[in-house]
């Protein structure tokens, strides 16, 4: 298996660019570890073995974690970050690190070629994640880890036909990641399937005595769960939110896919979701603050060596003032009780990723010179990173181009469990988590 992976990645990757280093030997060493373990009867569970990647946020001793940044392009961490000692202990293979933006902010710095989509090279592979969705389409990881500030394990996910889960914030321990906006940061598995991504969440989760901010809550045996299905599961639909300003394929496909749960024994519940306007303005200053804090070892001190769109997201974060971040702080709270209010009456929530189907790279360049651009991209993530709800995004569909649609489903606070058992029956009466590019 291991040598068969590595053997595609050297294929492969030289055109597709998802890996920031691949770490052919270690692996090696895992997995032959790994085949005595299981073959003595020493088996650790469903992940022992596999070939896993992670996005280059990641610490991983003795190995380069870079985060997209030239700053960091020789840094050598001397601890595994909690989630890549979490994988390791469950046995699986460490294939490498996954390619991002700088810093996991919205472009990369101007010395790394960005990952493409494996669909389709002139089509968007997603934001800061792109190197873990890109990977595990292609074929090129059995899984990955990936992170979402404002959408970056969603977006990928969607523009290369993957199913991820951004959890609730805290469910997952940031210990040992590079910080981009710390209370904003989530990070989550992105998989093939549901039942995949739940198996990554169920190692990578749960409380950390070098992470306060991880949370307490017992972690689900997700498997356990997976197959409850959707009979009587309440779907809040919010029609008018899900049609202003998106395009005729998504609404197709968010119609289809809310039929297809009904089919299954859900109910679709009619619903009003909060304006998140402010939300999606405020999100871009409160980045911006938490990402000035995040570098103020190393900017404005080593400010030549950071790409131009980072460092004016930092230059901006500096020049907000307390006042305007405390009224940031307040709508923040005021929307979170709203959308928590909302699972009084529902189960789950039904919601695109973004308006658009399959943006183009070409369209994506204008994000800096677009502002509505780039407030229609965030209105269906961003909200989420501001209220640290989680969710889960799956396949849908496909443009008349061929290129992938997904859509997502938000559950209540720690509720991942619904979000994958939801997932799992979906996809188990649809095939398009199944169509894979290059094959």
């Amino acid at each position: 298996m291991l040598r068969a992976q590595l053997d595609r990645i050297s294929a492969l990757d030289g055109a597709l660019h998802s890996y920031a280093l691949v770490m052919p030997d270690a692996a090696m060493a895992q997995a032959e570890a790994a085949q005595a373990e299981i073959a003595a009867g020493r088996y650790r569970g469903p992940l022992h073995g596999v070939p896993i990647a992670v996005k280059d946020l990641c610490f991983t001793a003795g190995f380069a974690t870079a985060g997209g940044m030239a700053i960091h392009e020789h840094y050598m961490p001397i601890e595994d970050a909690t989630v890549v000692r979490r994988l390791k202990e469950a046995g699986a293979v460490l294939l490498g690190k996954l390619q991002l933006t700088e810093g996991a902010y919205s472009d990369h710095h101007p010395s790394i070629t960005p990952p493409r989509n494996p669909w389709h090279a002139d089509h968007w592979p997603g934001m800061s994640s792109s190197g873990s969705g890109v990977a595990t389409a292609a074929g090129l990881c059995y899984g990955s880890l990936g992170s979402d500030t404002g959408g970056s394990i969603r977006f990928p996910c969607a523009a290369n036909g993957l199913t991820g889960i951004k959890p609730t914030w805290g469910r997952v321990s940031r210990h040992g990641v590079f910080e981009l906006a710390a209370s904003l940061d989530h990070i989550g598995p992105m998989a093939r399937s549901a039942l995949d991504a739940g198996v990554l969440l169920g190692v990578i989760a749960g409380s950390d005595e070098n992470d306060p901010t991880a949370a307490l809550d017992p972690v689900p045996d997700y498997l356990a769960t997976a197959d409850h299905g959707v009979q009587g599961l309440r779907i809040g639909i919010d029609a008018a939110w899900n049609s202003d300003g998106v395009d005729p394929a998504t609404q197709a496909m968010l119609k289809d896919a809310a039929e297809t749960l009904r089919s299954l024994g859900a109910r679709p519940v009619d619903l009003r979701f909060p304006d998140v306007t402010e939300a999606v303005a405020d999100w871009f200053p409160l980045c911006a603050v938490e990402a000035a804090v995040a570098h103020e070892a190393t900017y404005p001190s080593r400010k030549d060596a950071y790409g131009p769109v980072l460092a004016s997201v930092i230059e901006a974060g500096v020049s907000v003032s307390g006042t305007a971040l405390q009224k940031i702080r307040l709508r923040r709270m005021a929307l979170h009780g709203r959308v928590s209010a909302l699972f009084a009456d529902i189960d789950l929530l039904l919601i695109p990723v973004h308006p658009f189907a399959s943006p183009t790279v070409a369209a994506m360049q204008t994000l800096g010179e677009t502002p509505t651009l780039v407030s229609a991209l965030l209105r269906y993530t961003a909200p989420f990173d501001m209220t640290g709800h989680p969710t889960i995004t799956l396949p849908g569909g496909f443009t008349n181009a061929g290129m992938p649609l997904a859509f997502q489903l938000v559950a209540a606070h720690m509720d991942e469990a619904t979000l994958v058992h939801a997932g799992a029956a979906f996809q188990g009466v649809t095939a398009w988590h199944r169509r894979h590019p290059l094959d």
